[in-house]
């Protein structure tokens, strides 16, 4: 079924047609990625409202949307109040989690029809992905895993961290990527007790953990993976939590499968390193879902009690952080089934230690 036939199945009653305001949802119903715009779905008809500056783009790749161009003479307000009156509208469907209040009021004042918060509906297709979908994303890895290999042989004692956030960054345009997932974490020596700490100009020194948290972005899906590597050497307690986290990852992803309550993939993770006497030093969530964006629902966390759906995309990154120390976190992606998951991450999760 397409991303759009998904949409008007939302359209029993409640509503009667869908305003797609975020790129997210725009991009999911139209199967293309348009940086501005805004979108209604009806049972009667869609229709795709941008400016000139994507209007070719739009008219060129967009399928099932009528595509119309905003300007000073028809602006958004007015293309949509006329699609309102072609298509019959009298209850819109919007977003609520993506409009600023200044937005909505505006849309309140200015639109011919009744605005309900419906972003639980619009968003949860999301939650499984498709084929096609599946495959963009393998693709995203593919080119992460590509640029951490090339980017352990640029890692120097002496380099910043900015500076090693710019040779990654490179990395992953040069090995195919269409964009960035998210801003990269690179963080060394006690600034990896930071789990999203930000790269400055501290320089890498022998004996540190280097953390790096990154992903690519392929035609608008997302990747993401974290490694941490020692420079040089790793001492004993180094090397003892990293063999924890290391533990506590894949024991969790060998529980992770569909129907599995997401608290419990967490739970399994969290257990092994609360028993080795790190529990208070592991305080975010296992994981989360990631697809168009790179936090999406559902997630694998001990909030979620609800059972992980079949073709969910999970990411596996439980982390011990020692403040002022160092601390470790290990992150691949897995792909849900009904008899398990896929670790699409190709990368070694071994300790590697950079010379």
């Amino acid at each position: 079924m397409k991303n759009l036939d998904k949409y008007l199945t939302l359209l029993n009653g409640e509503v009667d047609g869908l305003l797609l305001t975020s790129r997210y949802s725009r991009h999911y119903g139209a199967e293309f990625d348009i940086a501005e715009g805004v979108a209604i779905v009806t049972k009667a008809g869609c229709r795709y409202f941008t400016d000139s500056r994507y209007i070719e783009s739009a008219a060129n790749n967009l399928k099932g949307f009528e595509v119309l161009e905003v300007n000073r003479e028809n602006s958004y307000s007015a293309r949509l109040n006329t699609a309102i009156a072609d298509f019959g509208v009298t209850t819109l469907g919007y977003e609520e989690a993506y409009l600023t209040a200044g937005e909505l009021m505006g849309y309140e004042k200015s639109l011919n029809a009744k605005l309900v918060p419906f972003n639980k509906e619009i968003s949860g297709f999301r939650g499984s992905k498709e084929p096609w979908e599946l495959e963009l994303m393998r693709k995203a890895q593919v080119i992460t895993d590509k640029a951490f290999a090339e980017v352990l042989s640029r890692i120097q004692v002496g380099m910043t961290e900015l500076e090693l956030q710019a040779e990654l960054i490179y990395c992953l345009y040069k090995n195919g990527g269409t964009g960035l997932a998210f801003d990269p974490i690179v963080v060394s020596g006690p600034n990896t007790s930071l789990p999203h700490g930000v790269a400055g100009e501290r320089k890498i020194q022998a004996g540190d953990f280097i953390t790096m948290d990154f992903g690519a972005s392929y035609r608008g899906y997302c990747a993401d993976m974290t490694r941490t590597v020692a420079v040089g050497f790793a001492t004993e307690e180094m090397e003892k939590v990293y063999n924890t986290v290391l533990e506590a990852q894949l024991a969790a992803i060998a529980v992770t499968k569909a129907g599995v309550p997401g608290c419990e993939v967490d739970g399994t993770a969290r257990k092994i390193i609360t028993d080795a006497g790190y529990g208070p030093n592991f305080g975010h969530g296992y994981g989360h879902s990631l697809g168009l964006e790179i936090h999406e629902s559902p997630s694998p966390n001990a909030g979620n009690r609800e059972p992980l759906p079949v073709g969910a995309v999970c990411s596996a990154e439980p982390g011990i952080y020692l403040p002022g120390k160092f601390g470790v976190r290990i992150e691949d992606v897995t792909i849900l089934t009904e008899d398990g998951c896929i670790d699409i991450t190709g990368s070694p999760k071994n300790l590697i230690i950079v010379k």
